[in-house]
């Protein structure tokens, strides 16, 4: 178990850059996610963690070892990906064993890992069995054993559950949670799955175009994101324009002509640093959004018109229109709220502790 630590990654295939700038610490034990839109990079820093690629510059540390230049075998790295990449012609036991075998251990100590390790993912009847007589969850079970029978510093996971199917993917998800518990292995994930992330993960990293946008818990970046793209990425919100009228201490007092009662002042913690005087933009989480009365004692209210109504299990979700044209999400759950009905005419509120404001950008 050891703590990774990246200074100034830069790699360019070609003319695209792949990287651009990157340096983070991952805390050891830690359950971390790296998470983004296709092509933003994760993957090239995952692979570059492993040493399957060099970079152009900047250095990759596990623990105090500077590991930049040391080849693929020699970091001692578990790695498992979204193919699973499993021999068919093997059994699941000599899948296991192949990298232990790769280390000249001797067989009755092979026998005793490999052993452990199917146990550990609850496989250890199928030991006999082809790779082809399993199911895509049990086959994904034998590529985590396989990963972490050699006792590696650390476990890179490449997407390894997007083939899965909703239900399945479900019980594999509480499954690594429980593996990562139980091995106490720093575990670094690639994912571009929202609700993965924000369930499985101690942190996260959002990248886009090679960077870092934001590193944090879950909630941080769920409920405090740093610019719109988070935002918006991370889960659906509503992005209200407001507008920074000035700082006292620790109020920054703001307005909105379209906010009933928005004029005012908020705590500073409730406003991204980076944010002055000016154009704003006001973020309210879908489930922070409910219907009231018109005269309403709320910190934020404005009517609306709702022109979709959607029902997604116990959750209602709904979109409104004000008379000014902004549009909103609503999302409630269980049956206690008074329904909305499609064309009706609302009152919408939430209160001042559930805004964040922060710098308007590109979504």
């Amino acid at each position: 178990m050891i703590p990774i630590t990246i200074e100034g990654l830069h790699k360019k295939f070609g003319e695209v850059t792949a990287l651009n700038g990157i340096s983070l610490r991952i805390e050891k034990g830690e359950l971390f996610f790296l998470l983004g839109p296709s092509g933003c990079g994760k993957t090239t820093l995952l692979r570059h963690i492993a040493g399957f690629y060099m970079p152009d510059s900047g250095r990759i540390f596990f623990g105090d070892e500077d590991v930049t230049q040391v080849p693929p075998h020699k970091r001692n790295t578990g790695m498992m990906f979204q193919s699973y990449a499993l021999w068919p012609h093997m059994t699941v036991a000599k899948n296991v064993a192949f990298g232990l075998e790769e280390r000249r251990m001797p067989s009755a100590e092979i026998k005793k890992q490999v052993e452990a390790a199917l146990e550990s993912v609850q496989m250890q009847q199928y030991a006999d069995r082809k790779i082809a007589q399993l199911s895509g969850g049990q086959q994904q079970r034998v590529a985590l054993a396989r990963a972490l029978v050699i006792r590696p510093r650390c476990l890179l996971l490449d997407e390894p559950l997007s083939a899965l199917d909703v239900k399945l993917k479900k019980v594999l998800q509480a499954e690594l949670k429980r593996l990562h518990r139980s091995v106490g292995v720093t575990f670094v994930h690639v994912t571009h799955d929202l609700e993965e992330a924000m369930m499985l993960a101690d942190r996260i990293c959002v990248m886009r175009a090679g960077k870092i946008l934001q590193l944090g818990e879950p909630a941080d970046i769920y409920y405090r994101p740093a610019d719109p793209f988070v935002a918006g990425f991370i889960g659906e919100t509503n992005l209200m324009p407001v507008t920074v009228t000035g700082r006292s201490g620790a109020q920054v007092s703001y307005e909105s002509g379209e906010v009933v009662d928005a004029q005012g002042s908020l705590p500073a913690s409730l406003v991204a640093g980076d944010v002055g005087q000016g154009p704003a933009l006001m973020n309210v989480r879908p489930e922070l959004i409910r219907r009231c009365e018109p005269d309403a004692a709320v910190d934020c209210k404005l009517p609306a018109t709702v022109t979709e109504v959607f029902t997604k299990g116990g959750t209602m979700q709904y979109r409104a229109r004000s008379p000014q044209g902004l549009e909103l999400a609503i999302e409630i759950q269980g049956t206690s709220h008074l329904p909305m009905q499609l064309g009706e005419d609302v009152w919408l509120g939430w209160a001042k502790k559930d805004i964040w404001v922060l710098k308007p950008g590109e979504a």
